[in-house]
């Protein structure tokens, strides 16, 4: 989904929202405010000062996250809404659901990310780890100092990885080379470890992608997903949804396509690097467990749910796709 696009199926918040809750929410674009949901009527508060005001680098992206965290301590302590925030209405008190995005992190991970063949932490990346240890630690202790730990469920996990985790394997291609390959016109192109392809007429798909194929090996092209392979994977089909490329071209593992030298790794794509992350839940109750075979970020909604006595199949995902809560629950 394109985060200009408002969601077609009702989000959490909405939910929440709609049982009679306060919810409140921030990001980095002001296009996230789509967690509101079709409806336009799931955040109480929505906070979405844009992180393209600030230079791609630890230092400046630590000082923006720091709006985030704040507005989280004076939701928490206050009620109250940070100065420019999106309300619907007046905080009557702590939301019952709230959260928001770190990116000093991503940031770290795509300037200086690993040390190559170790694969440690570059100091840079440590610093951004060590950021979001001490804000979560403010975050708890504004829950403890109301009162309200004991009641909280608080779940820390990624949207994406970054790829290439290990810099060896980085190279770049330029992006523009993807949509010329096709040899046809191209509406609009989405490149970096990923080119999503939308073209002006659809009809011709099959020669655009004949012409990626003749291009395979000077692109390092692991993959061209189209037509009926769309559908199949879930991506959509683009035929009846505008919102699912034509084409999806899958580099090679730590290609990236751009003209970018800022960036040595990338999201968006669908690598194992992109796609595996960490998921942490902390509630009173709950067994200190780990678990070892796969679960979904999906999963994380309808567990929200679960846990303030909701139903997650009011979640329209949840029903269509048979999403499970997380184990523990």
């Amino acid at each position: 989904m394109y985060p200009h696009q408002r969601s077609r199926v009702n989000t959490v918040f909405e939910v929440v929202h709609e049982a009679g809750h306060q919810t409140a929410y921030t990001d980095k674009h002001p296009a996230y405010d789509l967690v509101r949901g079709p409806t336009g009527k799931g955040l109480s508060v929505g906070f979405f000062p844009e992180i393209a005001a600030v230079g791609v680098n630890t230092d400046e992206t630590i000082a923006y996250d720091q709006l985030h965290v704040n507005a989280f301590i004076e939701w928490i302590m206050n009620g109250t809404t940070p100065d420019h925030s999106e309300v619907q209405e007046k905080l009557t008190g702590i939301p019952t659901l709230f959260g928001g995005n770190f990116q000093a992190v991503s940031v770290a991970q795509k300037t200086s990310g690993y040390v190559a063949k170790t694969l440690a932490f570059t100091p840079q990346l440590i610093k951004a780890l060590d950021f979001v240890d001490t804000a979560l630690g403010q975050v708890v202790s504004a829950l403890k100092a109301k009162g309200v730990y004991d009641e909280t469920l608080i779940t820390v996990v990624s949207k994406h990885g970054q790829s290439p985790i290990d810099p060896a394997k980085y190279a770049k291609i330029d992006g523009d080379l993807v949509s010329a390959a096709t040899g046809v016109d191209v509406l609009q192109a989405t490149t970096d470890d990923i080119a999503l392809i939308f073209l002006k007429d659809q009809t011709k798909t099959a020669a655009a992608v004949a012409g990626l194929n003749k291009q395979r090996t000077a692109l390092k092209i692991e993959d061209i997903i189209y037509g009926n392979r769309l559908v199949d994977l879930g991506f959509g089909n683009p035929l009846t949804d505008s919102a699912v490329p034509d084409i999806i071209v899958r580099p090679v593992e730590g290609i990236i396509y751009t003209k970018s030298t800022a960036k040595i790794a990338e999201h968006g794509g669908i690598n194992e690097d992109d796609r595996k992350v960490a998921c942490f839940v902390s509630a009173p109750g709950l067994k200190k467990t780990k678990v070892h075979h796969k679960v979904s970020t999906r999963q994380v909604a309808p567990t929200i749910l679960k846990a303030l006595g909701l139903d997650p199949e009011a979640l329209k995902g949840v029903v269509a796709e048979g999403t499970e809560v997380l184990e523990g629950f």
